[in-house]
C-alpha cells in the first residue's frame, strides 16, 4: 500500500525525543514488508541536507500554499532514509523552521505545523501519488484527517484515503487561537467554543486529530488503556473512551542494528547472550571513563535520561542517600533538564565522591556504554507513554527496575512475581518507599549470580525488532481500510 507518513522529527536528520526514533525505523520496516512510504518532515536549520545527500525538488519547487489571506512559497529536497527506498521530502521554508531548535513557545508554532501538513498534500498532488494510509503523528500532524476532510475531499486523489494518528505523549496538545482554523481551511466554527475542535478555548490540533482519524493509536497498549482514565487522559480522556473501538496500542520496537551489543561501535568490548564476558570488561571501562571506584560485587546502576519530574526523579530524591548509606551500589548518570534536578545529582556526586558518575548534558556514544556496562538500569517514570531505555537495557543484559506503568509495564516483567520469566524489577505506587523497595530487591537479586544470568538472558533473548511491531501497524492500516470501527 501507498503510506504517507508525517512527523516533525526523524532520525537521523533531526531528534528531540522517542518520536524521531520511531520516524527512522517504523517507515523503513514498512518498505522491508513491501510498501511504499513517503516521509515528510521540515527542513530545520539544523539539518545539512548535502551530507545527508538531498537534492533540490525542482521539478516541483517553489510550492505555492494559500494559509489564510496568504500565499506562501516553499521549496521541497528530496532524499531517503539511509539504507532504504523510504522517500524523504523535507519541507524547506526558512521563516518557520530555522529558528534554532525544532520546537519554540512562538506565537506562531501551530502555523509552522500547518504549513507542513498542507505542504505534504502539495507534494501527493504534484507526484500523484494517492495514499492508502496518511499516518500522522501527535498534535504536530494531528489536523491532517480533517484536512483530508476539508481542504483536500474535493481531490479524487485522496477519495480512498484512509487515516491514522499515532499519539507519542498526549500532554503535548498544541492548543492555539481558534483563529488559526483559517490558516488549515477547517471549518471557523469547529474551533470556536462548543465546536468539535475547540479545547479550553482554543483549537487544539490533537483532539481534532483524535476525532477525525480513522483509527488512533498510543505507543503501548498499556498507554493506550491509561489515556483512556481521568488520571492519564489530559481531559480528553472522555473523547478517547467514546472512541474505544477504534484506539488500540502498539508497541515501539527498536533499531537492533543500531543497539546491539555484538556490533556496537560506541564499546570497547563487544559481547552477546551466548558470551557475556565482554559485559563486565565494558562495566570496568566505564567506571574508569567516569571516575567510579565501586567494589567488584556492587552493582552499578545507569540512567539516562531527561531529568525532569515527569521520569520520577523526584521518587528518587528522597531515598538516594539511603540507598549510597546502606547498599554499595555505584550510578553512572548521564541527562540534562530541570536546574533543580540537576543541582539534586551534582550535590549528591559531592556527597558521596567515587559512587556517583555524573555528565549532565547528552552524550550518544556514553549512553551506548552506559547501556553496556551497567547491571542495572533505573526508570522511575511517573509515566512513559512507550519508553526505549528498557528495551535498550534489555538487550544488553542490563536489568531494568520500573514504575510499572505505560511501556514500562508491558516489556518489564518483575523476577519476584515471576521468577522463570522475569526480566526486571516494578513499583506499582509512584511513592518513594515503593521505588527504594524495587531497588532493594533488585540489588538482593544480583548477590545470586546463577538466577541473575537467568533474568539477562530473559532480556536479551526478547525481540524488540520494528518487524514485529511494523506487522501490527500493517494489520491497523488493513483496519482502517476495511471500514469504520
Amino acid at each position: 500500500m501507498n503510506i504517507c507518513f508525517l512527523t516533525s522529527e526523524c532520525v537521523p536528520f533531526a531528534k528531540t525525543g522517542g518520536l524521531a526514533d520511531v520516524s527512522g525505523a517504523l517507515p523503513v520496516a514498512l518498505e522491508q514488508e513491501g510498501h511504499h512510504v513517503k516521509l515528510f518532515m521540515p527542513l530545520y536549520d539544523s539539518i545539512a541536507v548535502l551530507d545527508h545527500g538531498f537534492v533540490h525538488s525542482s521539478d516541483i519547487s517553489p510550492l505555492s500554499i494559500s494559509m489564510g489571506h496568504n500565499t506562501i512559497s516553499v521549496h521541497v529536497w528530496y532524499g531517503h532514509l539511509p539504507g532504504s527506498d523510504v522517500e524523504v521530502y523535507l519541507i524547506d521554508f526558512p521563516h518557520y523552521f530555522h529558528r534554532g531548535t525544532l520546537y519554540t513557545n512562538d506565537s506562531d508554532e501551530a502555523d509552522r505545523f500547518i504549513l507542513l501538513q498542507h505542504a505534504a498534500f502539495h507534494v501527493m498532488q504534484r507526484y500523484s501519488f494517492s495514499p492508502d494510509i496518511i499516518h500522522a503523528n501527535d498534535w504536530q500532524g494531528g489536523l491532517m484527517p480533517a484536512m483530508l476532510k476539508y481542504a483536500y475531499g474535493w481531490d479524487d486523489l485522496f477519495k480512498s484515503t484512509r487515516t491514522l494518528l499515532t499519539i507519542h505523549n498526549l500532554a503535548y496538545q498544541g492548543l492555539t487561537d481558534p483563529g488559526k482554523a483559517f490558516l488549515a481551511s477547517l471549518p471557523m466554527e469547529e474551533a470556536q467554543v462548543g465546536g468539535e475542535f475547540e479545547y479550553n478555548g482554543a483549537l487544539s490540533p490533537l483532539k481534532t486529530g483524535l476525532l477525525m482519524a480513522d483509527r488512533v493509536n498510543a505507543v503501548s497498549p498499556t498507554y493506550a488503556a491509561e489515556i483512556q482514565t481521568s488520571a492519564f487522559g489530559e481531559g480528553l480522556d472522555h473523547l478517547l473512551r467514546s472512541r474505544a473501538a477504534c484506539v488500540s496500542g502498539i508497541l515501539n520496537g527498536i533499531d537492533t542494528t543500531i543497539w546491539d551489543p555484538a556490533t556496537d561501535r560506541h564499546l570497547p568490548h563487544p559481547f552477546h547472550v551466548d558470551d557475556v564476558s565482554g559485559k563486565r570488561k565494558n562495566r570496568d571501562a566505564l567506571c574508569a571513563e567516569l571516575n567510579l571506584s565501586p567494589s567488584d560485587s556492587a552493582p552499578l546502576i545507569g540512567i539516562v535520561s531527561r531529568l525532569a519530574s515527569q521520569k520520577g526523579f523526584n521518587l528518587l530524591m528522597p531515598i538516594m542517600d539511603d540507598i549510597l548509606k546502606q547498599t554499595d551500589a555505584c550510578f553512572a548518570v548521564l541527562g540534562s533538564g530541570q536546574p533543580d534536578i540537576e543541582a539534586f545529582f551534582r550535590e549528591t556526586s559531592a556527597r558521596h565522591p567515587g559512587r556517583i558518575g555524573l555528565k549532565i548534558g547528552f552524550n550518544e556514544g556514553l549512553a551506548h556504554r552506559i547501556e553496556a556496562g551497567s547491571d542495572l538500569f533505573l526508570m522511575p517514570s511517573l509515566y512513559e507513554p512507550c519508553g526505549l531505555n528498557q528495551m535498550y537495557s534489555l538487550r544488553y543484559g542490563t536489568v531494568p527496575v520500573v514504575h510499572r506503568t505505560g511501556g514500562l509495564a508491558d516489556t518489564v516483567i518483575d523476577a519476584d512475581e515471576n521468577p522463570a520469566l522475569g526480566n526486571g524489577f516494578s513499583f506499582g505506587d509512584a511513592h518513594p518507599n515503593a521505588l527504594s523497595d524495587a531497588i532493594r530487591r533488585a540489588i538482593q537479586w544480583h548477590k545470586s549470580r546463577p538466577d541473575w544470568k537467568r533474568i539477562q538472558e530473559n532480556g536479551m533473548r526478547t525481540d524488540f525488532s520494528w518487524k514485529s511491531s511494523a506487522k501490527r501497524y500493517i494489520e491497523l492500516y488493513e483496519s482502517a481500510l476495511s471500514g469504520p470501527c
